[in-house]
C-alpha cells in the first residue's frame, strides 16, 4: 500500500511517497503553487495519488510548540478535509513540530549548499513527516 506524505506551506507542498511496503519514504518533489491557492496544490495531489495508486495521505499538521492549533493547523485541516471529500482517500493529520529542523540537520550533514537545502527544504521535510508515520506502524 502505497502512503503519499505532504508538507503544505503558503507557496509549496513537500510531497515523499512510501514505497509498495509502506516502509521507507521518499522524495518526490517540491511543487510550487500561487501563495494560498491551495485548490492547485489539490489538483498536484490528485494527479500524483492516481498516478501512483496512492491508499492513505499523511498530512503534515503544524502545532504550536504548546500543542495548541494555530492559523497555519487549520488550513491544513482544511486542506485535509478538501482531499478526503474530493479524491475520497484517507487524510491522516501528523504533529510535524520540528520536522523542517530534522530535515534542515539532514540536509546539512550531506553537506548540502545552503542554496540547494531551500529548494528541496519541503520536499525533505515531507520525507520526514511520511517516514515518522511509517515507522510509527512498525
Amino acid at each position: 500500500m502505497k502512503i503519499l506524505g505532504l508538507d503544505l506551506g503558503k507557496k509549496t507542498l513537500g510531497i515523499a511517497l512510501s514505497d509498495s511496503l509502506g516502509l521507507i519514504a521518499q522524495g518526490i518533489e517540491t511543487f510550487v503553487f500561487k501563495e494560498n491557492n491551495y485548490n492547485q496544490a489539490l489538483a498536484r495531489v490528485k494527479d500524483i495519488t492516481e498516478k501512483e495508486k496512492v491508499e492513505e495521505i499523511v498530512l503534515g499538521y503544524p502545532k504550536n510548540m504548546n500543542g495548541s492549533i494555530g492559523e497555519r493547523g487549520k488550513i491544513s485541516e482544511t486542506f485535509a478535509k478538501k482531499i478526503e471529500n474530493d479524491l475520497q482517500i484517507k487524510v491522516i493529520l501528523w504533529d510535524e513540530r520540528l520536522t523542517t529542523m530534522e530535515a534542515e540537520k539532514i540536509l546539512i550533514s550531506a553537506n548540502i549548499s545552503r542554496q540547494k537545502r531551500k529548494q528541496i527544504i519541503d520536499k525533505m521535510a515531507a520525507v520526514v513527516i511520511l517516514q515518522s508515520y511509517l515507522n510509527s506502524l512498525k
